[in-house]
């Protein structure tokens, strides 16, 4: 094949990747800066070569065939591989500290979290352009399957099979309380007590409101959520206003809070944060550096679920 044969077979494989990421040629075309045709002939071109079809168009809506899975298997590596050429290289020769790095993180994980890492990295790292990504759980596996994202930091329960999740910290469960609610002058409160109250909960879509469900409908027990706030800092606010009770990790918990909290570890697993990747996704040199600062292991296929670090709370 002609040397201007192989550089626009690449081309064409470009717009095939990032046309099954987003699932729709118009938004393909918006991301790479093309005319839908040109994208559309792109694909077209692919499938006249290799006699299938990548495809099945339904609307403005389009799913991979079978052959499709494959070839796109096989040519996201390639693509991927050659659109971080200059950032490999670079590490390669000592000097992984050109780029773009971006992450995507709930608000509790971006606030409690990485601060820590992202000043550490920024330190040694100045003149990576860094971008973090407050999204909700959804949002973030959006962002992963359309590369969007080098890789998300945050807490998973149910993990999809196109998807990698490696816990790395695990926090405590907690009930909060204002210090004059009842419930703080108990020595002992069972998942009954705590049932009589009105909670505070974050939205129920969001992975916490189904975790407290879980726990109450194993008990068999009626529970009333009084308010769903997003954010923890503001569900920590209308707790000290006394406006109700919350389960919450200790991982947004630092001390200065007007709040009775108490371990709820009978009741509660610990909850467990870590680095969730789109499985088969290339990782730039800035991504493993950061990810090397939260987990040095990550890399070398220990079972770190079984190691995860107790993070006390701050």
């Amino acid at each position: 094949m002609a040397r201007s044969g192989r550089q626009n077979r690449l081309t064409q494989l470009r717009g095939f990747c990032v046309t099954a990421q987003t699932g729709s040629i118009s938004a393909a075309a918006e991301r790479l800066d093309l005319s839908q045709p040109s994208v559309s002939m792109q694909i077209q071109a692919l499938e006249r070569d290799f006699g299938v079809m990548l495809f099945e168009r339904r609307g403005p809506r389009i799913k991979l065939t079978p052959e499709g899975e494959n070839l796109l298997e096989i040519a996201l590596p390639i693509v991927e591989g050659m659109d971080t050429l200059p950032e490999t290289f670079a590490a390669r020769c000592g000097n992984p500290a050109h780029g773009d790095l971006d992450i995507a993180a709930g608000e509790s994980t971006l606030l409690y979290l990485l601060p820590p890492f992202v000043e550490q990295f920024a330190r040694e790292y100045p003149a990576v352009q860094f971008r973090l990504h407050n999204v909700t759980g959804r949002d973030g596996l959006s962002m992963l399957r359309a590369d969007e994202a080098d890789f998300a930091v945050g807490s998973m329960i149910d993990v999809p099979d196109d998807i990698s999740y490696r816990p790395v910290f695990r926090y405590q469960p907690m009930l909060i309380t204002a210090p004059e609610h009842p419930l703080a002058r108990q020595s002992e409160v069972t998942l009954e007590d705590i049932s009589r109250h009105g909670l505070i909960l974050p939205p129920r879509h969001l992975s916490t409101w189904r975790m407290v469900k879980s726990v109450f409908d194993q008990h068999e027990l009626e529970y009333q959520v009084r308010l769903e706030a997003g954010g923890w800092e503001v569900i920590k606010k209308y707790v000290e206003m006394n406006l109700g009770i919350s389960i919450v990790t200790n991982i947004c918990l630092d001390g200065s809070e007007k709040l009775h909290a108490r371990p709820m570890g009978d009741y509660f697993r610990d909850r467990s944060y870590g680095v969730v990747t789109r499985r088969g996704k290339f990782l730039s040199p800035q991504a493993k550096a950061f990810i090397r600062l939260m987990d040095d292991d990550f890399f070398h296929g220990s079972t770190r679920a079984e190691r995860v670090t107790q993070e006390p709370t701050r």
